[in-house]
């Protein structure tokens, strides 16, 4: 019997929920990090996150970090600006010290968000506050809002 092939658009449907990137408890990673697909942190990280993907900052997690992704779910410790293209779920465990801009944001009772937040409900918007954010951050060359080194 011959095999036959899958699509080739749920072949890439698939590929985006697959974990490809995991940082584990105790590590530590210094440097940016460019992925696709999902990626979990639950170590320290120290630099840029970009992921073309969902992205997962579990509890035990500390990031110094922009972070740029599809659906971000915050659980942990960020320092550093977010863009979640969909939507940013903060974990009644989450402590964002940075600015945030979204299309939809869940928070639970008891996280704290010490930064402005931007919820864009149009394409327009949207567009715009993502030109914002990626100015911004190419201008602050590794340097958080609150004057702590990336």
């Amino acid at each position: 019997m011959a095999a036959t092939k899958r699509p080739k658009q749920i072949t890439k449907k698939r590929d985006i929920f697959a974990i490809n990137t995991i940082i584990g408890e105790g590590s530590l990673l210094r440097g940016d990090i460019d992925a696709s697909g999902f990626t979990r942190v639950d170590g320290n990280v120290k630099g840029n996150l970009h992921v073309q993907g969902r992205v997962v900052v579990g509890e035990s997690a500390r990031l110094r970090s922009s972070i740029t992704g599809t659906s971000v779910t915050i659980g942990g410790v960020v320092d550093g600006n977010i863009l979640a293209s969909e939507r940013l779920i903060v974990l009644p465990s989450a402590l964002i010290i940075g600015d945030i801009t979204t299309r939809r944001i869940e928070a639970g009772d008891g996280c704290m968000i010490h930064g402005k937040v931007r919820v864009c409900q149009n394409e327009e918007s949207w567009e715009r506050a993502k030109s914002e954010f990626r100015e911004k951050r190419q201008t602050s060359h590794g340097h958080s809002p609150y004057g702590h080194r990336q």
